[in-house]
């Protein structure tokens, strides 16, 4: 059994939970977001502790792999819509730079064109200075994946250390060519 899946999810003040069969829904100050839990998993709410429990419906080795994910799936929801994910990404090289034209971004990454990246509904993107650039959203998934995207329009490269890198990541350097 996970160890994950076990913990039950502690739902924080304003953030209530619905479920009906297989579906659960999350309210908080952000907003709202439902997902269907698989079959093989079941979830309970206890009233009184405000706090959710997840469990599996048979013992097979599909259940055992999918029940703490589900736990961690439904967990991102309470944390989403009470207080949100956020992803900043550094912009590192002369001329790189990034800037918004409406709702959407638009990256300068030393090539012959401006990247215009088109910005979901459920994203916000904001730019702090030209080198820094923040995403927030309620879910993580969608936060995660449009940061990766943003990211592979030109990742950081190992020598100079240009390009666009997560807030804290670590860039694994290279020395160059020695002369003679």
């Amino acid at each position: 059994m996970s160890r994950i899946g076990k913990k039950a999810i502690t739902l924080p003040d304003k953030v209530k939970v619905k479920l009906d069969g297989q579906k659960i829904s999350v309210d908080g100050p952000k907003g709202s977001l439902s997902r269907i839990l698989p079959s093989l998993i079941c979830c309970t709410f206890n009233e009184g502790q405000k706090e959710l429990v997840m469990g599996t419906t048979q013992e097979t080795n599909l259940s055992r792999a999918i029940y703490g994910l589900s736990r961690t799936l439904v967990a991102n929801m309470v944390i989403g819509v009470s207080k949100g994910f956020e992803k900043k990404l550094q912009i590192t090289g002369v001329g790189y730079r990034a800037q918004l034209d409406g709702k959407n971004l638009v990256l300068n990454m030393g090539y012959s064109h401006p990247v215009k990246m088109i910005t979901p509904q459920e994203l916000s993107v904001k730019v702090e200075n030209p080198t820094t650039v923040v995403i927030s959203g309620m879910e993580k998934e969608l936060v995660g994946e449009f940061a990766a995207k943003i990211r592979s329009v030109r990742p950081p490269e190992p020598y100079k250390g240009k390009g666009i890198a997560y807030a804290g990541e670590i860039i694994r350097r290279k020395a160059g060519k020695t002369g003679k």
